[in-house]
């Protein structure tokens, strides 16, 4: 902003704007105002991801030094804010120590569309990685399972006869509570995913905020298993 005007911005600009720096289809003459008011409420209104690449946007059209006022202080907290809205509030996964090649690309994958397209659309990823996770963290201990298993069958399958999962140490009633508590919890993953998810033509899919729970959840268990099962050097 400089004197009330959005940079150099004119209407046919602001226009080539989204597409050329921020890869998004947009058109602002669909709205009323100035060109500052349409991009205020662009940017009010668009979802986390979008939010991101407007902002990286911004950064790419007018860089640090380009004018006095363009600082790489501000730019650095711009920048942090876009990586910020990309997370959208996710639980951190590490890649976990035991992995394969499908896995890697079902959480790359989830990872991708989380940050482009949203929770919702990274939903039946996650769910193929947490599936993907447990088939490996079972087949690693030896631990038998029917054919083409769910994930509830295989986390019961691995609770049940992985013995670093039996070791939950101190206050182990209030921690095998939230444990079972989880096991009640990913009965309703699977049909979720196959109902609320874009995994199947669902016509009512998962709000954005419900989409992002899920995630959490799935997360949160992979990563709560993921250390378990390597701390103990028991694979």
């Amino acid at each position: 902003m400089n004197g009330g005007y959005l940079g150099d911005f004119s209407y046919r600009t602001h226009f080539e704007f989204y597409p050329q720096f921020c890869d998004l289809d947009i058109d602002p003459s669909a709205l009323s105002g100035t060109t500052r008011e349409r991009f205020i409420d662009i940017l009010s209104k668009a979802g986390p991801a979008a939010q991101a690449r407007i902002i990286r946007g911004i950064l790419a059209k007018y860089p640090s030094g380009s004018v006095k006022l363009r600082t790489a202080e501000k730019s650095a907290r711009l920048e942090a804010m876009a990586s910020r809205l990309e997370a959208g509030g996710a639980v951190p996964l590490a890649t976990p120590a035991f992995t394969s090649e499908v896995l890697l690309r079902a959480i790359a994958d989830a990872e991708t569309l989380l940050t482009t397209s949203g929770a919702q659309s990274g939903v039946d990823r996650m769910h193929t990685a947490f599936h993907g996770f447990l088939k490996l963290a079972c087949a690693r201990r030896g631990i038998t399972y029917g054919a083409d298993p769910s994930i509830t069958e295989l986390y019961k399958a691995l609770r049940r006869e992985h013995p670093a999962l039996r070791e939950i140490g101190v206050h182990g009633d209030e921690v095998e509570r939230v444990i079972k508590s989880f096991a009640s919890a990913i009965d309703s993953l699977n049909t979720l995913r196959n109902r609320g998810s874009v995994a199947h033509p669902n016509d009512a899919l998962l709000g954005p905020a419900e989409a992002l729970l899920y995630i959490n959840a799935v997360r949160s268990l992979m990563t709560y298993l993921g250390a378990k099962l390597s701390s103990t050097g028991a694979g």
